[in-house]
């Protein structure tokens, strides 16, 4: 549902009027009962993925994903 409001309405109230469009709610503004704009909410810009941006500058061993030698395992008690 729409809530229209006539220009100098919109001037005196235009806080209230873009929180409502902030929640979701369409705002029209009208001039002498026309309609000729309307509020809504920007939408935040995705910013790309950009992939391979730590090329280079990250190390990982070989040995990174074998098993942990023995001496390092916790051994249960008896």
């Amino acid at each position: 549902m729409a809530t229209t409001v006539n220009i100098f309405e919109a001037k005196t109230q235009l806080s209230k009027l873009i929180e409502l469009a902030e929640k979701g709610e369409d705002v029209v503004i009208a001039r002498a009962g026309k309609p000729v704009v309307r509020l809504t909410p920007l939408e935040p810009k995705k910013r790309p993925i950009r992939y391979g941006l730590l090329k280079g500058k990250i190390w990982i061993a070989d040995d990174f994903d074998d098993p942990l030698p023995e001496d390092y395992l916790i051994k249960p008690e008896a």
